[in-house]
C-alpha cells in the first residue's frame, strides 16, 4: 500500500491546467505541421499558418492559446494499492483548479448553477471521472473543454439495425451540422456501446487519446480512418471557409452494449485540443 497525500495532486492539477492553456500538446503540433502540408486551399493553408503562429506565440508569451479556457475536465486513473492522505481526492483537484486558473489569470466560465448563472470566480467544480486501476500510481489527465465545441457534440441512440453505416452516418452528421460553430480543423472523440450516459464518457475520453495514435482494434482503426476521409471531404475546412483539412483525427471507443441498441456518441474538440497527462 502506498501513501499519497492529496496536496501533491492539487499541485499537479495546478500546474497541468496552466500548462494545458497555454502550450499544445506534441501531437496536436505534429497533426498541424501535417495539415498545413496537406490542405489544398491556400486560403485553408493561411488559417492553419496563423493558427500555428498564435500557438507560438501563446507559448513565447504565455498567453492563452483560447479566450475561452474552458470548463476543467479531470480523468484519474487510481492504482488500487493507493492510499489518500491529507484530506479528500475530490476537494484535491477541485482545489488544483481553483489555484490553476486564478493564480494562471485563466478566463473563469464556470457557473454554479446552470439556470441562475452566477459565476463562482475560480472555475471550480471540476468535472472528474474515477476509475480503479491495478498499482500503485495515480494518472491524472486534465482537458479544459471549451463550449464552443462542446455544444456542438451529439448523441446518437441507433438501433442495432443501423449497423456501421449508420455510425459512419451519424458522425458525419454531427460534423456537417457544427459546420465552422467547433473552430475546425477539429478532433472528433467518438464513443460507441455502453448506455446513453457511457457512450458520451467513451467519447470525452477519447479525446485525450494522441491523435497520431490510432485504434488497437483493427475494425475500428479502420473505421476512424473512413470517417475522417468523409469529413475531410465535406469541404468545411479550417475556420469553417472550405479546404481539405476540417479535422485532424478521428479518435473512437467502443463497450459492449445490449442487444437492443447501438448508442453512438460524438464530443467534437477545436483545432487545439487542450490535455495535458501526468503520473504521479
Amino acid at each position: 500500500m502506498r501513501s499519497l497525500e492529496v496536496s501533491k495532486v492539487t499541485q499537479a492539477v495546478k500546474e497541468m491546467c496552466i500548462e494545458a492553456s497555454h502550450f499544445l500538446s506534441k501531437d496536436m503540433k505534429e497533426a498541424m505541421d501535417r495539415a498545413v502540408v496537406t490542405e489544398e486551399a491556400p486560403l485553408g493553408r493561411q488559417i492553419l499558418k496563423q493558427l500555428q503562429e498564435n500557438a507560438v506565440i501563446a507559448e513565447k508569451d504565455m498567453i492563452p492559446i483560447c479566450q475561452d479556457t474552458g470548463m476543467t475536465v479531470v480523468f484519474l486513473e487510481i492504482g488500487q494499492d493507493v492510499h489518500f492522505e491529507g484530506g479528500l481526492l475530490e476537494d484535491a483537484v477541485h482545489e488544483g483548479v481553483r489555484q490553476g486558473y486564478v493564480d494562471g489569470f485563466l478566463r473563469k466560465s464556470v457557473v454554479k448553477d446552470p439556470i441562475m448563472r452566477e459565476n463562482t470566480r475560480d472555475n471550480t467544480p471540476a468535472v472528474i471521472h474515477y476509475s480503479i486501476v491495478s498499482g500503485e500510481k495515480v494518472k491524472i489527465t486534465v482537458a479544459p473543454k471549451g463550449f464552443g465545441s462542446e455544444n456542438m457534440s451529439r448523441i446518437f441512440m441507433l438501433k442495432p439495425a443501423d449497423g456501421i453505416e449508420g455510425v459512419k452516418n451519424a458522425v458525419v452528421t454531427a460534423v456537417k451540422e457544427a459546420g465552422p460553430n467547433a473552430c475546425p480543423p477539429l478532433v472528433v472523440g467518438v464513443g460507441i456501446g455502453g448506455t446513453f450516459e457511457k457512450c458520451a464518457l467513451l467519447a470525452k475520453a477519447a479525446l485525450t487519446r494522441p491523435v497520431d495514435e490510432p485504434s488497437e482494434i483493427p475494425y475500428v482503426r479502420d473505421l476512424e480512418s473512413e470517417i475522417l476521409e468523409r469529413i475531410n471531404r465535406s469541404g468545411i475546412g479550417p475556420g469553417g471557409l472550405g479546404g481539405t483539412v476540417t479535422a485532424l483525427a478521428v479518435n473512437i471507443n467502443t463497450y459492449p452494449t445490449h442487444i437492443a441498441g447501438l448508442p453512438v456518441a460524438v464530443n467534437i474538440c477545436c483545432h487545439v485540443n487542450r490535455h495535458a497527462v501526468r503520473t504521479i
